[in-house]
C-alpha cells in the first residue's frame, strides 16, 4: 500500500483490467482519489463501487479514436481534478508474422501505445510544472530493450515508451517532476490472450499487483526506469553484452509460431 499521494488525484489509463486495475488499486487502498479511464464502462463502474474510501471519476474513452486524449484532459477539468500521478497504462500488442497481421491494428497500436502517451503527457505535464510537484508512470515492457520477431510493432512502441520516459524524466526532474517508464516481463494478465501471444514455457512470470507495487515504488524513489524480478533484470544486462542480432535471432526461436 503506498500513501505517497494520499488525498491526490491520479489518471489511470487502461484501468480495467490487468496492471491498470492492480495499479488502481494499490493507489486508491493508500487513500489516492482516481480518474479511471478505460473502453468498457461497465468494468469501470464495478471499480467505481469497489473503491469506496475515495473519490472515482470514471470515463469510457478509446485512446484509438482521435481526440481521445483532449476529451480525456477536457473531462478532467471540468471535473476540478487536478491530476498529481499519471499513469500512461493502456496498450495491447499483437503476435504473428507481420506480412499477415492486420494493418489498422498495427496502426492502432501505435496510436495507443505511443501518440496517446506523448498527447497525455503533454496536456497533463504543464500543470505538474507548475505546481512544481508530479509523478508519471509509462508502461513500458522488457521488449523495450531488444527487437522481438513475432511482436515486432509491439516491441517498437515499447521502445519508444521506455527512451521517451528516460528523456522526459532528465528534462523535468528540475521542475520537481517525476517520471518513471516501467518496464514488467510476463505478466499475468488478459494481455497475451488478446494479442493472442504464448508465453513461452522458461519465463518467469508475474503477477499485476507485483508489477503495480514495483512501478509504484520506482516513481516514488525517483527512478526513471524499472525492471521488474530479478530474472528479468538479468536478463536486459546479460543481452548488453551480446550483438544485437544474437539477441534478436534467440527472440526469434522462442517467439516463432508453432
Amino acid at each position: 500500500m503506498n500513501k505517497r499521494w494520499r488525498g491526490e488525484w491520479a489518471l489511470v489509463t487502461g484501468a480495467s483490467s490487468g496492471i491498470g486495475k492492480a495499479i488502481a488499486e494499490e493507489l486508491a487502498a493508500g487513500g489516492t482519489n482516481l480518474v479511471l479511464v478505460a473502453r468498457r464502462e461497465s468494468r469501470l463502474l464495478e471499480l467505481q463501487r469497489q473503491f469506496g474510501n475515495v473519490d472515482v471519476k470514471i470515463l469510457a474513452a478509446d485512446l484509438e479514436k482521435p481526440g481521445a486524449s483532449q476529451s480525456i484532459f477536457n473531462f478532467v477539468r471540468e471535473a476540478g481534478a487536478n491530476i498529481g500521478v499519471l499513469v500512461n497504462n493502456a496498450g495491447f500488442g499483437d503476435y504473428g508474422e507481420f506480412r499477415a497481421l492486420d494493418l489498422d491494428r498495427q496502426l492502432a497500436m501505435v496510436e495507443v501505445n505511443c501518440a496517446a502517451v506523448v498527447a497525455l503527457t503533454r496536456l497533463f505535464l504543464p500543470g505538474m510544472i507548475e505546481r512544481r510537484k508530479g509523478d508519471i508512470l509509462v508502461v513500458a515492457s522488457t521488449a523495450s530493450f531488444q527487437a522481438v520477431p513475432y511482436q515486432t510493432t509491439y516491441a517498437a512502441t515499447k521502445a519508444f515508451d521506455l527512451i521517451f520516459a528516460e528523456g522526459l524524466a532528465e528534462e523535468v526532474k528540475q521542475f520537481g517532476v517525476r517520471v518513471c517508464a516501467l518496464c514488467p516481463g510476463q505478466t499475468r494478465t488478459e494481455f497475451h490472450e488478446l494479442a493472442h501471444e504464448p508465453i513461452p514455457g522458461a519465463m518467469s512470470v508475474h503477477s499485476a499487483q507485483e508489477v503495480a507495487r514495483i512501478g509504484l515504488a520506482a516513481l516514488a524513489q525517483g527512478k526513471h526506469s524499472v525492471v521488474c524480478g530479478v530474472s528479468n533484470l538479468l536478463g536486459m544486462e546479460f543481452q548488453r553484452v551480446l550483438p544485437r542480432r544474437m539477441v534478436t535471432a534467440i527472440s526469434e526461436r522462442l517467439f516463432r509460431p508453432k
